[in-house]
């Protein structure tokens, strides 16, 4: 009995010092969004698309603002009872509420159209996956997350290596 209990014992060792040698996975985390976005802040085609995208959105804001000042006066005009300048008023809603639409759904379809085109660049995509990979290579991560991948439930800071992949891509231009 005790021979088997000793047996057992030494195995049981053997399979600690078994599993003590094997490697540990080491996971990390990356906010690719904010790679993307701080990175190609710079980049030409992305301040072109990012002041399409604010002229765009200042436009949008205008005609907004304009629609609300002709409801506002209609409002007043029906209160009034000026028959002639209800019908003057709702035909200029009319009418700006279709050049807005008409300016919305164009605008906004061209917007994702070259967002999409950029995000797409596979030179940018390939450049970034390197600097991750060797981040990861030099931290000994074995495995890389997107903190945008929605099945990312929650992460320490520690294994956040964002901010390393960031100053790699910037130490690069």
């Amino acid at each position: 009995m005790k021979r088997f209990i000793s047996a057992v014992l030494v195995f049981g060792a053997f399979l600690v010092s078994l599993s003590a040698q094997a490697p540990i996975t080491r996971f990390a985390v990356v906010d690719m969004n904010r790679i993307i976005q701080t990175y190609t802040a710079q980049m030409p085609e992305f301040k072109s698309f990012t002041e399409k995208r604010d002229r765009v959105q200042a436009e949008i804001e205008k005609q907004t603002t304009e629609l609300k000042e002709l409801n506002a006066k209609l409002a007043e005009a029906q209160e009034s009872g000026n028959k002639t300048q209800v019908k003057n008023l709702e035909t200029q809603i009319r009418t700006k509420t279709q050049a807005f639409q008409t300016y919305y759904k164009n605008n906004m379809a061209e917007l994702e159209k070259e967002s999409e085109q950029l995000m797409k660049n596979e030179t940018l995509i390939r450049q970034i996956t390197s600097v991750v990979r060797a981040v990861a290579e030099t931290e000994g991560v074995s495995v890389v997350l997107d903190k945008g991948d929605s099945a990312m439930v929650w992460n320490s800071n520690s294994v956040d290596i964002t901010s390393k992949v960031l100053e790699r891509l910037r130490a690069r231009r």
